[in-house]
């Protein structure tokens, strides 16, 4: 199983530099081996409505967005729904404050790690550091 973080995953939604290199790169994974936790769902969410407060997306365009994530997992992605060995594990994690780990990337990690994902991608670079740090199979995956 691969782990996609949502900065990952959002730019397959949302038009940024990265999106055609994560489009290429997760069109060359197993089929049937992405996985994300439901917590991506709500951060993809709350990364939607941040757009709408500084004006970059009016309302609808959030939704088309939105569903357009919806739809993404529903052909081609599991969905991990965090338990409490995750929290347990993430709150581990966050006693290694060296890493400058936060909570929901400790969560996503720890749902990756509880669920023996092979690889864990993300863009985030502090995400990346505190994988590195916790012994994690953490990738940006593109150049």
């Amino acid at each position: 199983m691969v782990y996609l973080d949502t900065s990952f995953v959002a730019p397959l939604i949302l038009p940024e530099a990265t999106s055609e290199k994560i489009g290429k790169f997760i069109a060359a994974l197993p089929v049937g081996q992405l996985a994300i936790s439901h917590w991506s769902r709500v951060e993809f969410s709350s990364l939607l409505a941040r757009e709408v407060r500084m004006g970059a997306f009016d309302a609808r365009a959030a939704a088309r967005a939105d569903a357009r994530f919806e739809d993404m997992i529903a052909e081609s992605i599991v969905v991990l729904l965090p338990d409490a060995d995750d929290f347990d594990l993430a709150k581990e994690y966050l006693r290694h404050h060296e890493t400058g780990l936060r909570a929901g990337d400790a969560l996503h990690l720890a749902v990756a790690k509880n669920n023996n994902a092979e690889a864990i991608y993300s863009l985030d670079k502090i995400f990346l550091k505190a994988g590195n740090a916790l012994s994690l199979p953490v990738s940006g995956g593109i150049r």
